[in-house]
């Protein structure tokens, strides 16, 4: 059973995604909160597997509740989804830096919007190629942070080559493919190099790949 947590003020949206979500025999709604605050309270009691967080509230916006929810360790199991009516915009990179595992427009079709859930539950990238390569288009065009960068040393020189695919937008049947290995090979790769760099996720592995300068713009 999947057990989710909606955080939105918008009483409306809450109930739309609740009775879409309230149809699916393996997906609960276990608690909604109005703002980030009482999200934050409610992860804490409740530990769902998928946090949905409408990403402008009061009192606690999402993203500083996706901070607080990375930054705490008793969480780490919460994959945070945020939730947007813009698209790509400048609010949805900070909530993937500060930890979110990925994000939906909320005129999503119903069917992609269980597909996304059921994806970001089983801890798999839920930005499909298409808007990694939006989201890489983006990243790319702001400048370098000088922030203390993360360590590669620790990856082998595969991890390394599955993590600049990652970055290219690839997915894990594409990045099988590019270094001719099976993508169950190619997903243990991408895995591994999320633990050793202590990334949430494929989105923020696409982040550090950057600040790392693993890749650069226009390589």
């Amino acid at each position: 059973m999947i057990r989710v947590l909606l955080v939105d003020d918008q009483p409306l949206i809450r109930s739309g995604f609740r009775a879409l979500l309230d149809l699916e025999d393996d997906i609960e709604v276990v608690a909604e909160a109005a703002n980030g605050l009482e999200g934050l309270e409610l992860a804490r009691v409740h530990l769902p597997d998928i946090a949905l967080i409408d990403i402008q509230m009061p009192v606690l916006d999402g993203i500083e509740t996706t901070r607080r929810i990375a930054a705490d360790p008793a969480l780490t199991g919460i994959h945070v989804v945020i939730l947007t009516n813009y698209g790509l915009d400048e609010y949805v990179f900070d909530a993937l830096s500060a930890g979110a595992a990925g994000f939906l427009v909320k005129n999503i079709e119903p069917e992609d919007f269980l597909h996304a859930v059921r994806v970001a539950a089983r801890g798999d990238a839920l930005l499909a190629p298409s808007i990694t390569r939006k989201l890489i288009h983006r990243y790319v065009s702001r400048p370098l942070p000088t922030t203390t960068q993360p360590a590669l040393e620790e990856l082998t020189s595969r991890e390394c080559e599955a993590v600049v695919l990652v970055a290219q937008g690839l997915s894990n049947d594409e990045i099988a493919e590019r270094m001719v290995i099976s993508p169950l090979t190619a997903k243990t790769h991408v895995n591994r190099a999320m633990t050793k760099l202590h990334a949430r996720d494929r989105a923020q592995l696409v982040v550090l790949a950057y600040e790392s300068r693993l890749v650069t713009p226009g390589s």
